[in-house]
């Protein structure tokens, strides 16, 4: 098969043929790929930021947002067949540890990350295992949902993280309106009730973020935060939602925040800098968010049924994520990009 390799950091990937992934285990499935997302994340796995956490050993096929159809199935495997339409949770999971048994198999003690720690869907073919898959309806194309994989639930665990605070009257400012943000807007406006404030340096990503249930986007400038204490009353947001999480969306973020405010991190590559008597005396709550779980991609499935998250999304070929990948690191991509091979 085709596939994409990472051979060296902060070099390019290479294209090329590599030998088609086998069953091993029992409960492995192979999925032919019919979409897979390109997501920041594959940018910071090439920049080796990740090098160091996870120690996977070069080279590898990345992409860890999938969906597409069952090829080949282990002997073990009894609820999917050759030829079913299904979405891939990222993560390989073992269903023993104690993680897994709480419903939480992101934090998996034995998990595969298919794209991150093992091959991923930058290819023809991707394995995983039975326990990653979820159906799809008949006329859901794969390629129109794989980002859902990992952007989606990603979004989706934050919001839920953040519907308990989000009551009537209160301000939520959402920075970063592109791959995660577009999505992020939808379900806060579907399952919170604060006012939102979205906020981007792009204007047709703030456009977006309005047509999909933005109260107010304000521009990423200089005047960004006097912009929100405006909105806010000169009493700062009560929940931030971060999906940059750059130096700069740190420090303006601890800069309108209001007293015993909550900021949530789920964009990553900063670092932030808070005095500990800050966050005492302003009673500051600093959550990080990691990619969602089984059941958060099952229910952000359903909610894609009833057309309550729309995914705005750019198709390219296999051959083209070389291509991709540069547009994705110049801000060129709005919404999310995704391969089809």
């Amino acid at each position: 098969m085709k596939a994409w390799r990472l051979y060296e950091y902060n070099q390019p990937l290479r294209f090329e043929e590599v030998e088609d992934p086998v069953i091993t285990d029992p409960h492995d499935v192979v999925v032919k790929i019919g979409g897979a997302g390109v997501c920041h994340t594959d940018l910071h796995l090439i920049e080796g930021i990740w090098a160091e956490t996870l120690g996977t050993p070069l080279p590898y096929i990345i992409g860890h947002e999938n969906a597409g159809w069952v090829h080949a199935v282990g002997s073990s495997v009894t609820e999917y067949e050759v030829g079913d339409p299904v979405i891939v949770h990222p993560v390989m999971s073992c269903g023993k540890c104690l993680s897994c048994r709480s419903g939480e198999d992101m934090h998996c003690v034995n998990l595969k990350f298919p794209g991150l720690t093992v091959d991923g869907g930058y290819a023809e073919y991707l394995k995983t295992s039975e326990r990653a898959l979820i159906k799809l309806d008949d006329h859901v194309k794969p390629h129109e949902v794989a980002p859902l994989a990992d952007a989606g639930i990603t979004a989706y665990r934050a919001v839920k993280k953040v519907v308990p605070l989000a009551n009537p009257g209160t301000k939520v400012v959402m920075i970063g309106m592109g791959g995660l943000g577009h999505i992020a807007v939808q379900l806060m406006r579907e399952l919170g009730n604060s006012d939102i404030i979205a906020v981007d340096i792009n204007d047709e990503r703030l456009n977006m973020a309005l047509e999909y249930g933005a109260d107010e986007a304000v521009r990423a400038d200089d005047g960004l935060v006097s912009q929100v204490q405006g909105l806010t009353g000169n009493e700062g947001a009560d929940i931030i939602v971060d999906l940059v999480g750059s130096d700069q969306t740190h420090a303006d973020s601890m800069q309108m925040l209001r007293k015993g405010g909550s900021y949530f991190v789920i964009g990553y590559g900063g670092e932030l800098k808070v005095p500990s008597l800050n966050m005492i005396n302003n009673e500051f709550n600093i959550i990080g968010n990691l990619v969602g779980n089984y059941v958060e991609l099952y229910e952000l499935m359903q909610l894609h049924a009833r057309g309550k998250v729309k995914l705005h999304a750019t198709q390219y070929g296999l051959e083209e994520a070389g291509d991709v990948l540069k547009l994705l690191h110049d801000g060129k991509i709005n919404g999310r990009a995704v391969l089809v091979p």
